[in-house]
């Protein structure tokens, strides 16, 4: 499976949406999606609903990206994170780093006029 990515801008952030699994055919071109986008100092979130699967690899790169966004201190906002990729980061200890907009993310997608 492939990963697609949509960046969006608003005035508050920068909105990096995936769609597709995070693993290691597909890492190393999110994390130079990324890391760009933290070095601009602007909020991130990044958009997991329409992610599937999270391998190791997948792991590796949010790391890195929470680090990199850790020394410029830049905010990281995860959304959509499903059940089965939020066990698994939470078996992990990996959700313990980033912040988690659950709420935020239904209510930007009512005012977009996708869910009704």
């Amino acid at each position: 499976m492939t990963l697609n990515l949509k960046e969006r801008r608003n005035k508050a952030s920068t909105v990096l949406v995936a769609t597709g699994e995070i693993n290691s055919e597909t890492s190393g071109s999110m994390l130079q999606s990324l890391l760009p986008l933290v070095r601009e100092g602007r909020p991130l979130r990044i958009d997991l609903t329409a992610v599937t699967y999270v391998s190791s690899a997948g792991l590796r790169t949010l790391l890195v990206v929470y680090r990199e966004a850790q020394h410029a201190g830049v905010s990281v906002t995860l959304y959509g994170v499903s059940e089965e990729v939020r066990f698994v980061m939470s078996a992990t200890g990996f959700l313990d780093f980033f912040e988690a907009g659950e709420a935020a993310a239904a209510e930007a997608k009512v005012k977009a006029g996708t869910v009704r």
